[in-house]
């Protein structure tokens, strides 16, 4: 499924300091979007690669694990 980005004008109460609140985002949103980015070589995602994101702790242990595991071919 494809993810629905939306773009938000500017309202009248601009405010001169950036927020950097936390955003929620589905990873099921966000995944097929960054894959593209990367398979296609996109150079606006080498801008964000030291950036850091917050997962849930079950996703960590289970990313962990499978870092660990190396699949058959």
């Amino acid at each position: 499924m494809a993810a629905n980005l939306r773009v938000y004008s500017p309202s009248d109460s601009v405010v001169d300091e950036p927020s950097y609140a936390d955003v929620p985002v589905r990873l099921a949103d966000l995944l097929p979007l960054v894959a593209l980015a990367h398979r296609k070589n996109y150079l606006w995602l080498q801008d964000f690669l030291d950036d850091e994101v917050r997962i849930s702790p079950d996703l960590y242990e289970v990313l962990q694990a499978f870092q660990e595991t190396r699949p058959s071919a």
